[in-house]
Parts: structure tokens; C-alpha cells; sequence
């Protein structure tokens, strides 16, 4: 394995009321995107990933299987797991966030009787 990035931080919380996998994949997605695991590195085999994390190797075998369903891992037979190489599902991984980012912003503005733009300008003058 490539040890120059952790595929999940350190600190890394679980959320009791989410799926364990869920938030590996969320986790391990934003850092490809972001570029902290870069492309064609090699992750760690499912067996390490839940030893590491202390997690059932089901759900370690799920988070991959949906990383790798999103096009953002490869897995070789008797090579081991990779990040991908191509940068149009990385890109497209990273637009997908930023969709949902933008969703969520503008369903909070909207519960609080706020338009985006209000939010957004509350933000900068609350910095002044």
C-alpha cells in the first residue's frame, strides 16, 4: 500500500445513526476527489481496512464494492484495489458533491426563510 495518505483520517468518527459503510464511502470519495489519495494509488486490502478500523470485513467489503460501483476504485484479481486513473469519474465524483453541497445549502436557506444569495451575504458580513 502506498503510505503516503490515510485512506481514512485519523480522527475519523462513526455516526451511530448511519451505516458504517456509508461513511467510509463518503470519506474515502471526498479524499480521492480532493486529491489526498491520488489516482492509481493502492488501497489497503478489505482484511487491513477492518483490522485498521476495527469493523467487520463486510462492511469493509460494501465500502469498496460502492466505491468501486461509482467507477472511483478497481479492483484486480491477486493485485489488489486501486484508486482509478481516469480523471472524468473523479471530476464527475467531485461535481456530485458539490451538487449535493449546494442542495443542502439552499434547503437550509430556505428552512430558515433565507434565499442562497441572503445566506451567502449574512456570511460576509458577519466577518466584517
Amino acid at each position: 500500500m502506498d503510505s503516503s495518505f490515510e485512506l481514512l483520517p485519523e480522527q475519523f468518527l462513526i455516526n451511530p445513526s448511519l451505516p458504517i459503510y456509508e461513511q467510509f464511502v463518503e470519506a474515502i470519495r471526498g479524499r480521492i476527489v480532493s486529491g489526498i489519495i491520488p489516482p492509481g494509488s493502492r488501497l489497503p486490502s478489505v482484511r487491513d481496512l477492518a483490522a485498521g478500523r476495527g469493523v467487520n470485513p463486510t462492511t469493509a467489503a460494501r465500502t469498496y464494492q460502492e466505491l468501486e460501483r461509482m467507477g472511483l476504485i478497481v479492483t484486480y484479481r491477486g493485485q489488489g484495489t486501486f484508486v482509478t486513473q481516469e480523471e472524468r469519474v473523479i471530476s464527475e465524483a467531485r461535481r456530485a458533491i458539490v451538487r449535493q453541497a449546494v442542495r443542502q445549502f439552499t434547503e437550509i436557506a430556505g428552512s430558515l426563510g433565507l434565499t442562497a444569495e441572503q445566506m451567502l451575504k449574512f456570511d460576509k458580513e458577519d466577518f466584517k
